[in-house]
This record gives C-alpha cells, sequence and structure tokens, in this order.
C-alpha cells in the first residue's frame, strides 16, 4: 500500500529560496521511505505570501482525490504580516483545517497542523518592531492550536525550535527571512515521526 499526503500552507510549505526536494513535505515524503513506509510524492497547494483566504479561494478552485491519507497545514503568518485581525484568522484558520480533514476522509489523527514560524528572530525584522511581531505570532499560534486540538487533529510546535535556531546563520535562506534545508529538515523529522507512529498504531 502506497500513502498519499497533501501538504496546504504559504510559502514555508513550497519551500521559497530552497529546492523543491528540500521543502519540508518533500524531505517528510524521503524520511517515510527510510522508515519502509510507501508514499507518494506530496501534493502541495501553497504560495508565498498566500493568507487563509487566499489558500482557501485555490482549494475552492482545486479539483482533490476523493482523499487523502494524510493531510498538513501550515498557514497564518502573511495574514498576520499584513495586520490581519485574530478574530478573522481564527474563523477562516477553522474553515480551512475543517476542510483539511474532509480531504483526509475525516480521519482526525491524519491531520497535522504545524505552528507558524516567527519570523521576529530573522534578519528581515531587524528594522521593525521585534516584539510586536513575535507577540502577534504567539498569538495565532495559541489560536492554531486551540481550534486544532478542539477538532481532535495534531499540533506540532515547530516554532520554539525554529526561533531558537534563526541565531545559526545555515538554518536561514538566502533572503533572510525563510528557513534553509536544514531548519526544514527538522520540521520533516517531527512530521515524519508522528506519520509513522500513526501508520503503526
Amino acid at each position: 500500500m502506497s500513502y498519499s499526503y497533501l501538504a496546504l500552507g504559504d510559502s514555508y510549505t513550497i519551500g521559497e529560496n530552497v529546492l523543491i526536494s528540500e521543502s519540508f513535505p518533500y524531505q517528510t515524503v524521503q524520511l517515510l521511505r527510510k522508515k519502509n513506509l510507501s508514499f507518494f510524492g506530496p501534493e502541495i497547494i501553497a504560495k508565498t505570501g498566500w493568507t487563509t483566504d487566499e489558500l482557501q479561494d485555490e482549494i475552492n478552485k482545486i479539483t482533490f482525490l476523493e482523499k487523502y491519507d494524510f493531510v498538513s497545514l501550515l498557514i497564518g503568518v502573511n495574514n498576520q504580516y499584513r495586520g490581519r485581525t485574530i478574530e478573522e484568522f481564527t474563523l477562516q484558520f477553522k474553515q480551512l483545517l475543517q476542510k483539511a480533514i474532509s480531504l483526509s476522509g475525516n480521519n482526525l489523527q491524519h491531520v497535522f497542523v504545524l505552528s507558524i514560524p516567527d519570523w521576529s528572530v530573522t534578519l528581515f525584522a531587524k528594522e521593525r518592531n521585534i516584539e510586536k511581531i513575535s507577540e502577534e505570532i504567539d498569538a495565532y499560534n495559541n489560536a492554531c492550536k486551540i481550534i486544532t486540538i478542539a477538532l481532535g487533529c495534531n499540533f506540532l510546535d515547530i516554532t520554539t525550535q525554529q526561533k531558537l535556531d534563526a541565531a545559526n546563520a545555515i538554518m536561514n535562506a538566502a533572503d533572510g527571512l525563510h528557513p534553509s534545508k536544514f531548519e526544514y529538515a527538522k520540521w520533516a523529522e517531527s512530521l515524519a515521526d508522528a506519520i509513522a507512529a500513526v501508520c503503526s498504531a
């Protein structure tokens, strides 16, 4: 049996400034194959700059498989960047997660939400209000976690380690904003371990 995997998101999912094979969805599949699990290549619906409503608009245009064995969702940083309210984000994120659940065939334990990275620790943010950015990302992630747990899905915190890693130049892409393949590898390891645990349950 081969498993299908759908990744929904923005620049962090598509892998801005790295090769597509270095994005976390592709690295996740590679790690799962090394665990002797058969996975098709990931289907990625993501674009740099997308907000929650823009991702939803694109989803509405796409014809998907009847169901996917696993679905991941990482979205929200562009809502925060554009100054969108937490109330608007919360409503739209919940709708997106409900769609992700539907695409998984309502298999709650096969849906994974990754926390939003904190870009306040990047070089890109050095001339900005770092404390405000960090506080808002924390608020967004708290909303993500509450909704994810309430709906019975899996929440993976990748932000705590990402903030620590940002001080190491090798963990950052050349644009000074996005992660490098080495940071994505850590996210992939967390997701692959979680997916493998579900497969073996």
